[in-house]
């Protein structure tokens, strides 16, 4: 029995001799004191730099931080700064325009941006028509903070000095150069409601681009009653300044009024690169004429019952442009008969007045009163429709 006492004894001396080598062998924890690093800081437009005048565009910025930590020292008394001195800490950018173009984003945060890290920020911006092809420089300025110094107090605190940054990096917006068209003169020829006719623009190259292949295409804007019938003109070589003859059918529709209604012209071409662009569309107005039209002017005529009589009935042209080989027609009712119910006016001016002659035989049993008869005119416009 005394022997198993001296056991259980020397057992619990072992366990604790052990403890105590485990907690003298066990190194204190070790925390890092950077002596020296701070933020670099770069900043650049991700993707294309290039965009033509006359368009909001977006740019999306990029904030680099290459700063690195040149040094840095480990013991057990050294207490973990919290930050590194090369994070640049709330991070703030802001981009302002210049020469009349207008950045319409406010300034933005874009948090903290370690060492090695980016971080991006997206600007709106506006580019005027008519600003000048070339190279503007956008301020971007950068408001930042970072851990300038760090002094430990003691075993267990640490003093921090932080240091506010402000720094302006420029960045670089391209307008290029393009192709602005200007029309200089627009006229019509046969352009009324409800029937087609020419539109003959006068087109200037009021860019700064020297274009190649160029193509002036007229379309229909929204739910204007005009609509191109041929919608593209071929100019070719079309230098700045330049000035060209275009020349498109289009139809108007019947339900429109004499008025102007707009219509849109646009450009596409081939740039100094070879490169196929498609210019801003253009908008302009184009007057259309009334609608033709035609309406009896003479006098009710009188056909007694069971006679035969020739009507003479007077037509005026009260539309707003000329018809040509006008030809009117009388349509007969009972109690009425015709045996030539067609008669030829020929061309026709707006107020023009032609008279038609029309042989009618009235029934025998007709009823004396006043009877109606329709009567209809078909002409030929100015494009020769029917």
């Amino acid at each position: 029995m005394q022997t198993s006492g001296i056991l259980r004894t020397a057992i619990g001396c072992a366990v604790a001799a052990l403890l105590i080598a485990a907690l003298i062998a066990s190194p204190a924890a070790a925390g890092a004191k950077y002596t020296s690093g701070g933020p670099e800081l770069s900043a650049s437009i991700a993707g294309s730099n290039e965009a033509p005048a006359g368009q909001t565009v977006t740019l999306n910025v990029v904030v680099q931080n290459t700063g690195l930590v040149d040094s840095k020292m480990v013991g057990t008394t050294v207490v973990e700064r919290t930050d590194l001195p090369n994070t640049a800490k709330s991070v703030t950018v802001a981009l302002t325009g210049t020469n009349g173009i207008a950045v319409e984003s406010d300034p933005q945060m874009i948090g903290d941006v370690l060492g090695g890290a980016a971080a991006k920020a997206t600007f709106v911006v506006r580019i005027p028509a008519g600003t000048a092809s070339g190279t503007y420089t956008l301020p971007l300025a950068l408001n930042y903070t970072y851990l300038a110094s760090a002094e430990q107090i003691g075993g267990d605190s640490i003093n921090y000095q932080y240091q506010d940054v402000h720094e302006t990096i420029p960045l670089t917006l391209t307008v290029r150069p393009e192709v602005v068209l200007e029309v200089v003169d627009v006229t019509t020829e046969s352009l009324n409601v409800g029937t087609e006719g020419y539109l003959n623009l006068t087109v200037r190259n009021a860019g700064t681009e020297p274009a190649t292949d160029a193509i002036v295409r007229v379309v229909r804007n929204g739910q204007s009653p005009i609509t191109p019938v041929d919608s593209s003109a071929y100019v070719g070589a079309f230098a700045p300044g330049q000035t060209v003859q275009l020349r498109y059918k289009v139809a108007v529709s019947s339900e429109a009024a004499a008025q102007s209604y707009p219509i849109d012209l646009a450009v596409s071409y081939d740039d100094r690169d070879g490169i196929n662009r498609t210019g801003r569309p253009v908008t302009i107005g184009v007057p259309i004429g009334g609608k033709i039209g035609f309406a009896v002017v003479s006098a009710p005529a009188s056909v007694a019952a069971g006679e035969k009589t020739v009507l003479e009935v007077v037509y005026k042209n009260t539309g707003a442009a000329p018809v040509a080989a006008a030809q009117a027609r009388l349509s007969a009712v009972d109690p009425f008969t015709s045996s030539d119910d067609t008669a030829y006016l020929g061309d026709m001016q707006p107020g023009e007045e032609k008279t038609a002659r029309f042989e009618v035989s009235a029934d025998a049993g007709a009823t004396a009163k006043e009877y109606g008869l329709d009567s209809e005119v078909r002409y030929r416009d100015a494009l020769d429709n029917s």
